[in-house]
């Protein structure tokens, strides 16, 4: 081999090295970009929950009257933006409450459940 043919060897097992690393990095970046975007899924859905919550408390909870119909429909498409069957679940056990005493078991669990489902 010429002195020429040992150098192009070297450079071409140099690139190939260099785009080895590189393809190493890139996979690396892309699961922690994944990894981001999970916790960034997390945290919006906690917003959300956090969200429906202060609403419940502050139309429900605080109410000094019944809620009106503008109220329970705020909370109605607030409860169905979270996508969450069991929350869904528990509100409507909520809201079929016969019973002033059911009622309040239920919004028992539902806030238990709330609090259970936000993840920081």
């Amino acid at each position: 081999m010429t002195k020429k043919q040992i150098i192009i060897t070297i450079l071409v097992a140099l690139l190939a090295a260099g785009n080895a690393i590189l393809g190493v990095g890139y996979y690396f970046s892309r699961l922690q970009i994944k990894d981001y975007e999970k916790q960034v899924k997390v945290q919006q859905t906690s917003g959300k929950i956090l969200q429906f919550t202060n609403l419940f408390v502050n139309k429900v909870l605080q109410a000094q009257t019944e809620v009106s119909f503008d109220d329970r429909l705020k909370l109605e498409n607030a409860v169905r933006d979270l996508n969450d069957p069991q929350i869904l679940s528990q509100w409507e056990k909520f809201t079929n409450s016969q019973t002033e005493s059911d009622a309040q078991q239920q919004v028992k669990n539902l806030l238990a459940l709330l609090i259970k489902k936000i993840t920081y």
